[in-house]
């Protein structure tokens, strides 16, 4: 069946702008009842089209709000008199009133049903874009440098830019113009501008967003990442666990050979991965977080979370890292506060202790 010029006019931009069928049609509605109240009715007036593009039929309403009391006769009408046109209506609900149907509009109503046309395709346009980036928040995507502004970057991703800020990239990473990239999608806002799209390489969350796009086991829901910990362009600390028995969920990120670690590592630039297998019992946790330090033992304050960590001397400097960084890291991957003692000072600490507790000062000696 053929259809019409104007459906055919309606499919195109429909192509061209990704919009649907019902919205273009319902701008168009809202063009036409702009035109008809510029020529044919008042500014108060609330005018209603009906518009059929296959046959461009056209019906036009007049619609009105049920009160009890009128203050404006243009677009209210009172109870008993929409009672009689409708029974059963009530204060609140709308009536319509059917007009005479007009299309020779002048060159004004045909300026403002243009306005009204492009600025509702617009607005349109921009809730799609809005509505298809938000449902991307958290993922990764690919994108092309386009341009960079005083070290922001601004990358296309297809259907628009968006930014990664100096402080959402990874320290040391040079960027140029061409460049195909990967970046999370940290945030979208809608604004009056459109879409904004904030990016990042350096969320520690794009570590996690890596893994899944190269471990099925995480997609598949076997495999969760529970927390991550990371310090961009350096070192990053992951912890996964397991929800089915028999799956190895360190093994699962790793990959034969290392493989899917690496595909990850070459994103980022070979910074350093740890995946720490998680556990529910915090001291467990702990000693796997601290990895590959090997600890003598835990001792947990619940009330103030703060762990102190036993070490042997041997290990001290590997538990704390360089800088400081391994025990940071593992701090904030477990959320407890990590306190690092060698073995001779945890020693020396409940001896101290033992000592306090068996000190008990002398009875006092009756007056004779």
């Amino acid at each position: 069946m053929a259809i019409s010029p104007f459906m055919a006019a309606i499919n195109q931009i429909c192509d061209e702008k990704g919009l649907k069928p019902e919205v273009v049609t319902e701008t168009i509605e809202a063009a036409l009842a702009a035109a008809y109240r510029k020529d044919y009715g008042h500014p108060d007036q609330i005018i209603k089209i009906k518009f059929n593009p296959e046959n461009e039929d056209m019906q036009v309403f007049e619609v009105f709000e049920v009160v009890s009391e009128i203050e404006n006769e243009r677009n209210q009408i009172l109870l008993k008199d929409a009672k009689k046109i409708k029974k059963g209506i009530k204060v609140g609900d709308v009536i319509e009133k059917k007009l005479k149907p007009h299309r020779d509009f002048g060159r004004i109503a045909a300026q403002t049903a243009k306005q009204v046309i492009v600025q509702r395709l617009k607005e349109a346009e921009k809730g799609i874009l809005y509505s298809e980036y938000k449902d991307k928040e958290g993922q990764i995507l690919t994108g092309v440098v386009q341009q960079i502004e005083e070290r922001n970057v601004l990358i296309n991703l297809g259907k628009l830019n968006g930014i990664m800020f100096t402080a959402d990239q990874i320290p040391g990473e040079k960027y140029f113009t061409g460049q195909r990239t990967k970046v999370y999608v940290m945030k979208v806002d809608d604004t009056p501008k459109g879409p904004n799209v904030l990016l990042s390489r350096s969320h520690p969350n794009m570590i996690a967003a890596l893994f899944a796009q190269e471990v099925p086991e995480i997609v598949q829901g076997t495999v969760r990442v529970m927390a991550t910990a990371r310090e961009a362009g350096s070192r990053t600390k992951m912890a996964v666990s397991a929800t089915q028995e028999g799956v190895d969920p360190v093994g699962s990120c790793v990959g034969q050979r290392g493989t899917r670690v690496s595909t990850v590592l070459s994103e980022v630039n070979d910074e350093k991965i740890d995946i720490i297998l998680y556990d529910e019992d915090s001291k467990a946790f702990i000693k796997n977080s601290l990895s590959p330090a090997k600890i003598d033992d835990v001792q947990l304050n619940q009330k103030k979370k703060i762990a102190k960590v036993i070490v042997a001397e041997d290990q001290l400097s590997l538990t704390i890292g360089k800088n400081g960084q391994n025990v940071r890291l593992a701090s904030k991957l477990t959320g407890w506060t990590i306190d690092i003692l060698k073995t001779n000072e945890k020693t020396t600490e409940k001896t101290a202790e033992k000592a306090k507790k068996s000190t008990k000062k002398e009875p006092k000696k009756p007056k004779k």
